[in-house]
């Protein structure tokens, strides 16, 4: 997050702010640096849905100074069980329009982005380009892959989730940079190869999903921006973060770089988002 270092020296806090901000920079994990890197920080999120609705309003309430989101759908009333930043009045509005209505009132301070549009292989680049840090809360493979290479090409991290009926997994890729060993960190390839075949994984209206946990996870993906941005505690690169609502267990599974991924291996053979045209 370099760039976002760059940004912190001329950021100063208003006393509104610090009143607002004030159970972060009490802390002294985050602190008055903490928040000021925070306010830096552009984030994308990809989709205003079940998992990036917490999302942005916890990014929101956190501070984030430049926050977009992506999405060309519009809002319906089975969306209300989990998509918590619309509301009743917002059905068949935009919700990426209804999205900055919540955020704006939620935070005034926070420069909200709105992208109405599906993201894609045209203009995935020029899109995260625009941002620090991408979350993806998009719900199919397809969405996944292209974001998870886009970020790859475009040098930024990206926090990932993806929420089942009553499971949900959340990790942060890093493909671009290395760890402390010199090593390339792994990419969401290394994670899962090959998507699974069509038809086999049911949709979140075929197969239902539990509302509160939605809420979950996308408030953990939220957390997860928050750390990375500020930069304290163990991130979540080269690990899955695994929810099982049904168990109340959380379980954390640790994956390594595969030398024979197609974006990052020794012999890499995505150099372009051509393939997902």
């Amino acid at each position: 997050m370099a760039r976002v270092h760059d940004k912190v020296s001329s950021i100063m806090l208003s006393g509104d702010e610090l009143e607002r901000y004030a159970r972060h920079i009490v802390l002294r994990e985050v602190g008055g640096p903490g928040q000021a890197q925070l306010q830096a920080a552009s984030v994308l999120v990809i989709g205003a849905g079940g998992l990036g609705a917490p999302s942005l309003m916890y990014l929101a309430a956190a501070g984030i100074g430049k926050l977009g989101v992506v999405d060309d759908d519009t809002v319906s009333l089975s969306n209300l069980q989990r998509q918590i930043i619309h509301a009743t009045p917002d059905i068949g509005r935009s919700k990426v329009d209804s999205a900055e209505d919540r955020i704006t009132a939620l935070n005034p301070h926070v420069r909200f982005v709105r992208h109405p549009m599906r993201i894609d292989a045209d203009n995935a680049l020029a899109l995260i380009g625009g941002y620090d840090m991408v979350l993806d809360g998009s719900d199919n493979f397809s969405t996944r892959y292209l974001v998870s290479d886009a970020c790859y090409l475009a040098k930024k991290p990206l926090i990932t989730g993806a929420l089942g009926v009553f499971d949900g997994s959340l990790t942060t890729i890093r493909a671009h940079e290395r760890n402390a060993d010199g090593e390339l960190n792994p990419t969401y390839r290394c994670l899962f190869p090959e998507a699974p075949p069509p038809g086999t994984v049911p949709s979140c209206q075929e197969a239902g999903v539990l509302g509160a946990l939605a809420g979950v996870l996308g408030s953990m993906m939220a957390l997860e921006a928050i750390r990375e941005i500020v930069g304290f505690g163990e991130g979540l690169v080269g690990r899955l973060l695994m929810i099982d609502a049904r168990a109340m267990r959380f379980e954390t599974l640790r994956y390594n770089r595969d030398p024979e991924n197609p974006l990052n291996g020794d012999q890499p053979t995505i150099v372009d988002l051509s393939g997902h045209e």
